[in-house]
């Protein structure tokens, strides 16, 4: 496809971005930490760490993996923590050490954790005590060696540090009883890691960087390989494109957890480029506290999905706040409704951008215009060095304006699927473009529209939830004969879960079958719709349709 998009190029974004420029992910870490050493890199909690501590943080951390405990290098290092400042600290430190990070959502089931740890060969993890007992229960069936315990308020300076553990510990009764025999505390990690140099590594462009794990088509959980040129060539790209509209130091507001593929790479990754402050903000739920968070900054940016930012607009000091210093609400990881971003540029006064990226692609693909007036309903325009394709189901390429499976390649898509050498090859087209599954328009202008999914994928607040996994979980449910999982429209969230059910007999509940699905599920994979049927439509070869389903719900 020719590349029409080139001519929609705001002034200052080149066509085409250079990866090799940086090596690896650490190289852009030490150059910003030299450049920056005086800013404020991280504030959590009132506490800020600078580039210059953050690069004395992460080399403890480094040293403390290859010289106290020997890691080999290459092995795979898990995090399993909100937005505390320990997360930049053990990733930074992981990368500059050539070790593979492995993000694990904290609020994983003991099932989904187990699984993850054993596909990626983790040896070591970096828990938030608040979720030990999660780990305490699946980690004699993993390659988990070494366990660093986070508390908290373990990086505030004392007494504030002692206070507030006490508080999460015996007043709020946060973090459940567990046993995890020989687990050390990060910050004891850090002082032996003090002990030792960072002995420099030799990372190269193929290195894998994470192992970050998504669903795919199957729903199984796999882990997306991405290397240090895919992580390295996506902040380059995005780089390319906000850096001619940002002037002077950036407060980015990063509410989105940083585990998920989205913030790592737009918050903190590529602000780091630009010597930006990233506020964490370690619980995004309670609106209150966090509107109270953003009323002591002028910040200049905030990214989050479709729900956080309607949720903000119906809370009401949200619409008091200093909004004098914004320059960029970027919007991804879910559709951002119209009606939403209406109201958030009326009340901020800036518009609500939004963008479009997956796992596999490190994330970003498209991105809007910074300085779009309106919202346009498009997912904006692919990045520097992105190539995109619309094609049928045969693979072959339609013409601009027509629907079809939106196809991706370019320096940012995955190397593969960890030890899935065939659904690697699934994702994938001869002629190297990634499959992602969305239905899409292409105009005139370059423009890229989101006009279905191809997949069965559901997207609940920005997380993908695979109908199969919720299906093996709830077959195993005493009474279920069948099931299905599908997405249905909800006002909040983008989507929800329902499941339809065929049951051996009349005792099986509603509530029954949610209360199964909470025990093996995240909690937003958990279906809040439960429909009975006596039986479910079929191919005449047995299998169930998903979409005969969605068709009956859409009708009614």
């Amino acid at each position: 496809m020719e590349k029409v998009w080139l001519k929609s190029y705001p002034e200052g974004v080149p066509p085409d971005i250079d990866p090799s420029e940086f090596m690896s992910i650490g190289e852009v870490f030490e150059r910003s930490c030299r450049e920056f050493a005086d800013r404020d890199a991280y504030v959590c909690m009132g506490k800020a760490i600078t580039y210059a501590e953050l690069d004395r943080l992460s080399a403890a951390f480094a040293a403390y993996l290859q010289s106290s405990i020997g890691l080999a290098p290459g092995s795979r290092v898990a995090l399993m923590m909100p937005n505390v400042l320990q997360y930049p600290v053990a990733m930074f430190g992981a990368l500059r050490a050539g070790y593979a990070v492995v993000n694990c959502n904290p609020l994983y089931t003991p099932r989904e954790l187990e699984h993850q740890l054993n596909d990626s060969g983790a040896e070591v993890i970096v828990v938030l005590e608040n979720f030990a007992s999660t780990l305490q229960q699946v980690i004699a069936r993993t390659a988990v060696r070494h366990v660093l315990l986070a508390a908290l308020g373990d990086m505030l300076p004392a007494p504030r540090r002692w206070l507030v553990n006490a508080v999460v510990r015996h007043v709020r009764k946060m973090v459940p009883a567990y046993s995890l025999p020989g687990a050390l505390r990060f910050n004891e990690a850090l002082n032996l890691g003090r002990g030792h140099a960072l002995n420099p590594v030799h990372v190269v462009h193929e290195d894998i960087a994470f192992l970050q794990y998504t669903g795919g088509t199957t729903g199984i959980a796999k882990g997306a390989m991405l290397t240090h040129r895919n992580v390295v060539a996506n902040l380059m790209q995005a780089d390319a494109w906000i850096r001619p509209f940002l002037h002077g130091p950036q407060i980015v507001i990063t509410a989105l957890p940083l585990y998920h593929i989205f913030a790592l790479t737009a918050n903190c990754l590529v602000f780091l480029t630009l010597g930006a402050t990233n506020i964490l903000i370690v619980n995004p739920r309670d609106i209150s506290g966090f509107v109270k968070e953003l009323s002591r900054y002028r910040f200049t940016v905030i990214t989050g999905v479709n729900t956080l930012f309607n949720a903000l607009l119906n809370h009401p000091g949200f619409s008091k706040l200093d909004f004098s210093g914004l320059h960029i609400s970027l919007g991804g990881g879910m559709a951002v409704q119209r009606a939403v971003a209406e109201r958030w540029q009326k009340t901020t006064g800036q518009p609500l951008i939004e963008a479009y990226g997956l796992t596999e692609t490190s994330p970003a693909v498209c991105i809007n215009l910074p300085d779009e007036k309106e919202f346009s309903g498009a997912i904006g325009l692919p990045l520097p060095s992105t190539d995109v394709s619309i094609r049928n189901d045969e693979g072959i390429e339609l013409p601009m304006g027509e629907a079809g499976e939106l196809c991706v390649r370019g320096p940012q898509v995955m190397k593969g699927y960890y030890r899935r050498q065939e659904e690697t090859a699934d994702a994938m087209t001869s002629d190297g473009f990634l499959r992602t599954g969305d239905i899409a328009t292409i105009d005139e202008h370059g423009f890229v529209r989101i006009v279905d999914r191809k997949k069965d994928m559901i997207l609940v607040s920005g997380f993908n939830v695979y109908p199969n996994e919720i299906e093996d979980v709830l077959v195993r449910c005493q009474g279920v004969v069948e099931c299905c999982a599908i997405g249905v429209p909800d006002e909040r969230s983008g989507e929800v879960v329902k499941v339809f059910v065929v049951s051996r007999d009349d005792a099986l509940t509603k509530e029954a079958v949610i209360e199964h699905c909470r025990a093996e599920l995240t909690a937003y994979k958990v279906p809040r719709q439960v429909e009975f049927r006596s039986e479910l439509p079929k191919t005449n070869v047995g299998k169930i349709l998903r979409r005969a389903l969605k068709e009956t719900r859409e009708k009614s």
